[in-house]
């Protein structure tokens, strides 16, 4: 098995995901090295990837061309570019909605959002004009939603057209308040976006690649997975253990660990973060004392 078999040429994305992703990398064990003005940052001990930074629709573009291996883009780029790619892992990182959002008063003029192109002629005075980022979910769903509107491109700040040059917009939304503060208001949701870890096809022909990018994927859902968790420890006795054990969620089964010769127990899971409010006071109400709860770095299952 030679060098070039093994290397992994990535793209790393340049933009608002790449601080989630560079960190990431980092708490799997591959920091990243970047100068300020350079390209090609290093990751890890720099043997295994051949890296280069790209905007997310260029990483989704070089992947289906081939000329990168594996990459991080969103999701979003992926179904606009209708690029052949294979997705490897979802982050769950940067989640966002791509949605269509109109002006509050043409909603109130229309009644519906669900109107034919005639009532929105009406109401806009003009052919409907739909302004987005995403030419291609955007006239997709024009044909959809309302064939014989009007497209226009977008380079960014989108939520600025309504009124005055365009009547809807499909754009991304992570928590709406933007298209509050303009006046807008969802009538479609289209898809979820996040960021994902995608290949190229050609890469995934290549036992040798797809071993590595394989590799790749287990060392970062380790992290995502730890990042979701923590270890949660307690000693209970023999007598409480099995009410105990009932209600602690874990991956497989809890690790117990006799103390006293058996008359109590230390019992570790790795219990999802956002059960704990809940979980802790009724461990204590089932016996449990001495609980300990630790932050994980990583998890492999």
């Amino acid at each position: 098995m030679n060098e070039m078999e093994t290397t992994l040429r990535l793209g790393l994305p340049k933009g608002r995901m790449q601080a989630k992703v560079f960190q990431l990398l980092a708490d799997s064990g591959l920091p990243v090295s970047l100068d300020e003005r350079e390209y090609r940052p290093k990751v890890g001990n720099g043997l295994t990837y051949e890296t280069k930074l790209l905007k997310p629709q260029n990483v989704v573009e070089m992947l289906a061309s081939g000329s990168r291996d594996i990459g991080f883009a969103g999701a979003d780029w992926a179904r606009e570019l209708g690029s052949k790619v294979v997705e490897l892992l979802d982050t769950g990182m940067d989640s966002v909605r791509i949605v269509a959002a109109t002006p509050e008063a043409l909603v109130k003029t229309l009644g519906s959002p669900r109107a034919c192109i005639e009532a929105w002629t009406r109401a806009c005075g003009r052919t409907p004009i739909v302004a987005s980022e995403y030419e291609g979910i955007a006239r997709a769903w024009i044909d959809s939603f309302l064939p014989g509107a009007d497209f226009i491109r977008s380079y960014g700040a989108t939520e600025v057209f309504p009124p005055e040059d365009a009547d809807l917009i499909i754009d991304n939304c992570a928590t709406g308040s933007t298209l509050k503060a303009n006046g807008l208001v969802i009538i479609d949701t289209i898809m979820s976006s996040s960021t994902r870890l995608y290949a190229s096809q050609r890469a995934m022909e290549n036992p040798d690649k797809k071993e590595t990018a394989e590799a790749l994927v287990l060392i970062l859902t380790s992290v995502l997975e730890a990042r979701r968790r923590v270890m949660l420890e307690v000693n209970v006795s023999a007598d409480c253990l099995d009410s105990l054990i009932e209600i602690l969620p874990c991956l497989r089964s809890p690790t117990l660990s006799p103390l006293e010769g058996g008359k109590d127990f230390a019992v570790r899971v790795a219990a999802p973060k956002d059960t704990l409010a809940l979980l802790i006071p009724e461990i204590k109400r089932r016996g449990g004392t001495d609980i300990v709860v630790t932050q994980l770095s990583q998890l492999v299952p």
